[in-house]
């Protein structure tokens, strides 16, 4: 009976332990094709019991599920970890194959040293690990590519390439790994392969290609198979468009036909294996596809389809032979970051007829895709779907501003050939069987508004919808507060990012496209606390080493094509552009705990910081874009040094977690010197001034930590007073600006003038977007209806604000996957409650607070593994409770200091509900 009783008490102590959950390998949950040969491995904890941690852990891992229901692992079992690491954990067991797939769990010790018990299995599958097990060969269409420019514009069909098989045995699993560039899409069997849209990922071609995996067991039958790819132009073969009449992209990018490469690996129950893969046997021919540009869009010829070309019954006797693809392209590389996916589909709300024929649709809301389209009529029926972003005052469509690179009548010329407006449009040729719908592939824009031009009678509402596309981020964070402004304004900057993340952070989705550093410093925070960026923010890191220049100098953009604004020489972009790379490393530290990236960078962003020193005249940079879209006249100088001094201190700070002392040392005393040097030129000691003292230029030295402690207070209250007096409680500053001007007034107790800026409706403002009908947010602070891009998230910044200072969740400066978190919610203006969270590694931070009277009340939820200090507003003679009873009775509340205004609390894991009254 008492062993029994022992027993039951076991397994009730267990139950009630620490659990795992959430597991995750490259931060991909159960992921399809990994490259990596050691991956990282992490974990979410969940516990009822307040501050648990994880003291140690204990990974399985094994080739056969079985096996780990045994707690047998053949591939690694880690012991007993004597670690409270549950992120960015190395593998560490047996060498991992091609295409093996393992399962693997995960237990861990609570902080009392009593074991969990072991996680659900999951597993990960191995991608192609060299390129020796790539079996198949890039193959193409045998066309040559135009010899002169205005020959692109002509018909360029995509190919259609495809080839038929037999499987005669039982199949085990099939696995198809592809690349395509441009793109591609894979069919199999007359069915479209997986719900990627415009794959692969753009990259630097000449370094690295991105290739896909799918699972494609079930699509395959016993007997005749076909497989069947399309492929379009993507950014391997653009259009020679002269962007502003003078950059062509296709000079600077690696360019060629379009080409294909495949494996499609199957394995038999009896234990054989065979490849079908692209090589010289596979036959092509022109698709329907006439012409597909990024920019310009498609067109579409339905009576050119071929039924059945994807099919094995399917006569291809009079294709042609595909050939070899001989010009050289990067390593095949699986492409971790998500795939880009429809996120929505945007009815129209709305449809006139501004002149007889021309139809004008209204989508509700600014968006990147593409439209799909709904028609009957006759055969060789045309018709034209013209995309813009507002209406003329007669309620025509308006494209000025979405013209690819100000291509435009009385504006930029094109080059030969080039249309006179480069506007982004869809022209589909009916076949006239009955009800056809089509869908682009290959292209992308952003618009709110679709002129349709050539429809067959009257189309109804529904004759399009919008397709919003975007790479398949998932939601890692909530806001709203009492003021519904700031709600508008947070849903404007979500749609406006998700508009521009096309494998990389675009400035706009239809006039340039471009990976630019610049947006990603300017807002990367407020991608991160709204969406998970581990893995796409990670292949933007990779993206900006590949463009290096041989001096060392990171490009204005990733993939570079050809633009160096104000840049150090030698295609080098300018500073706070290049700055991207150091800036997004610190982030994938602080914020997912990726240490990984950190070692495998160091070498490139040790150059770049010894190119910008050579650069430097006694530690000044003076040549830089500057403040982007700043309402008064820029200080480059100022700007570039502070992000220098930013960034070294960022590097120094890389170099102490790697454990390289003699070079934190070295760049730390770089960083003083910068200091020293920029206060010298720039910084009045005696009234705080900085240079022109214009917001930006205050908000720099204030916000990046150039300025003394005997100086800081004069230095805010002249960016306050130029603020409220001199521009009446109005920003005037640019996307850099903006970001360090609400993070040092909210930084440095002055988070009410922070909220007077954001809660403006009039010029310039976010309120001021709205007010005149915006729903993503622009890219200047004016209403410009012929040149600026309505749909740019480079004034995002305020999101972060909204999280890291309405809701209060930050973390600590030098944690590593939010792993030491502070909750100070800002009581301000006339808000009366906030609610916010963000998904971190470690699990839900959540901060809710409500004013009733002069009754406060914060929510507050810490995920284990975690410790946070909770900033409490509070007078010194408010009385304080945790739940129902007084702070300093509660379990896991430690008082460390209390203040005029403020006491701040040390807590552990849990749900924490502070009542002050």
């Amino acid at each position: 009976m008492f062993l029994l009783i022992l027993a039951g008490c076991v397994t009730s102590r267990e139950a009630e332990s620490i659990k795992v959950t959430g597991l995750k390998c490259e931060y991909q949950s159960v992921p399809l094709g990994i490259d990596v040969p050691l991956p990282l491995l992490s974990w979410i904890l969940k516990s009822t019991v307040r501050g648990d941690k994880q003291t140690d852990y204990q990974i399985l891992v094994a080739g056969n599920p079985e096996l780990l229901k045994s707690n047998t692992a053949d591939m690694w079992d880690s012991g007993k970890v004597n670690s409270d690491r549950s992120v960015g954990v190395l593998y560490g067991g047996k060498p991992l194959k091609s295409g093996m797939r393992v399962w693997w769990k995960v237990r861990a010790w609570d902080k009392d040293g009593n074991p969990g018990p072991y996680s659900e299995p999951v597993w990960w599958e191995m991608a192609l690990l060299s390129r020796q097990d790539w079996h198949g060969k890039w193959i193409c269409q045998n066309k040559p590519l135009p010899q002169k420019e205005e020959d692109f514009y002509s018909e360029n069909p995509a190919p259609l390439l495809r080839k038929s098989f037999k499987v005669e045995r039982q199949i085990k699993r099939a696995r198809a790994y592809i690349s395509g560039l441009g793109y591609y899409e894979l069919r199999i069997n007359g069915s479209k392969v997986g719900d990627h849209m415009l794959d692969p990922g753009w990259t630097s071609y000449a370094k690295r290609v991105l290739y896909s995996t799918y699972d494609v067991t079930d699509m395959l039958k016993k007997g005749e198979n076909a497989v069947g790819v399309m492929l379009g132009n993507g950014w391997y073969n653009p259009l020679p468009l002269r962007m502003w009449g003078k950059v062509n992209p296709r000079e600077s990018l690696t360019v060629g036909r379009p080409r294909l490469i495949l494996n499609l690996n199957i394995e038999y129950a009896d234990g054989s294996t065979e490849h079908v893969v692209s090589d010289e046997t596979w036959r092509t021919a022109d698709g329907p596809i006439l012409k597909n540009s990024v920019y310009l869009g498609e067109v579409y010829d339905a009576r050119k389809e071929m039924q059945g070309w994807d099919q094995p019954c399917f006569d291809d006797q009079q294709w042609q032979a595909a050939v070899a693809a001989l010009e050289p392209v990067g390593e095949l590389r699986a492409q971790s970051a998500p795939p880009i996916k429809i996120g929505r589909i945007i009815k129209p709300v709305k449809m006139n007829e501004p002149v007889p024929g021309t139809f004008i649709f209204d989508l509700g809301e600014n968006f990147a895709g593409c439209i799909r389209l709904h028609v009957k009529g006759q055969q060789g029926d045309t018709v034209t779907l013209t995309c813009g972003e507002l209406l003329t005052p007669d309620g025509k469509l308006n494209a000025n501003t979405s013209a690819c690179g100000q291509i435009k009548a009385g504006r930029a010329k094109g080059g030969p050939g080039s249309p006179t407006n480069a506007f982004h449009r869809y022209t589909y040729i009916l076949k006239g069987t009955g009800e056809e719908t089509y869908t682009p592939r290959f292209t992308y824009g952003g618009f709110r508004y679709v002129e349709m031009v050539g429809y067959p009678g009257r189309p109804a509402l529904d004759a399009i919808e919008g397709l919003a596309l975007h790479s398949a981020v998932e939601t890692t964070g909530s806001f709203s507060c009492s003021n519904e402004m700031f709600n508008r304004i947070q849903e404007a900057f979500r749609r406006t990012f998700l508009s521009n993340i096309f494998s990389v952070e675009s400035d706009c989705p239809h006039r340039e496209k471009f990976g630019y550093g610049g947006d990603i410093v300017g807002c990367n925070e407020a991608a991160i606390y709204n969406f998970d960026m581990s893995s796409f923010y990670a292949k933007a890191v990779y993206d900006l080493a590949d463009a290096v220049r041989p001096n060392g100098g990171f490009t204005e953009t990733a993939p570079c094509v050809g633009i160096a604004d104000c840049g150090f020489g030698e295609g080098s972009g300018p500073m706070l552009w290049g700055s991207a790379h150091p800036v997004l490393q610190k982030r994938l530290l602080q914020y997912y705990g990726n240490h990984r990236i950190l070692a495998d960078q160091y070498e490139s962003t040790r150059r770049w910081f010894d190119f910008l020193a050579s650069k430097a005249q006694d530690h000044i940079l003076s040549q830089c874009i500057g403040d982007h879209e700043s309402l008064v006249p820029k200080s480059p100088a100022v700007s570039s040094t502070a992000y220098y001094y930013f960034t070294v201190n960022l590097y120094r700070e890389i170099c102490e977690v790697l454990g390289k002392m003699d070079d934190a040392r070295r760049y730390a005393t770089l960083a003083g010197q910068i200091k020293e040097a920029f206060n010298r030129k720039f910084l009045d000691e005696k009234t705080g001034r900085c240079e022109k003292g214009t917001q930006a230029n205050q908000s720099f030295a204030l916000a990046l930590g150039l300025v003394p402690d005997q100086q800081r207070a004069a230095t805010i209250d002249l960016l306050v007073d130029d603020v409220l007096n001199k521009h009446n409680g109005h920003l005037s500053t640019g996307i850099f600006g903006t970001d360090c001007m609400l993070h040092a007034l909210s930084e440095l107790g002055r988070a009410d003038v922070a909220y007077t800026i954001v809660n403006q409706k009039t010029f310039p403002g976010w309120g001021y977007m709205l007010e005149n009908g915006a729903t993503t947010l622009w890219e200047h602070w004016a209403l410009d209806s012929n040149t600026f891009s309505h749909n740019h998230p480079m004034f995002g910044s305020v999101s972060t604000w909204f999280f890291k200072y309405l809701g209060g969740i930050r973390s600590v400066p030098d944690a590593v996957g939010f792993d030491r978190i502070i909750i100070a919610p800002q009581i301000v203006g006339d808000l009366k409650w906030v609610k916010a969270s963000y998904t971190s590694v470690h699990g839900v931070v959540g901060s809710e607070w409500a004013l009733d009277g002069r009754r406060l009340t914060l929510n507050v939820t810490i995920p284990v593994n975690t410790t946070a200090s909770v900033h409490v507003p509070a007078t010194v003679t408010s009385m304080i409770k945790e739940g129902n009873r007084p702070v300093s009775e509660s379990n896991g509340v430690k008082l460390l200091r209390r203040g005029e205004e403020t006491a701040v609390f040390e807590v552990g894991s849990g749900n924490y509900r502070f009542v002050v009254e």
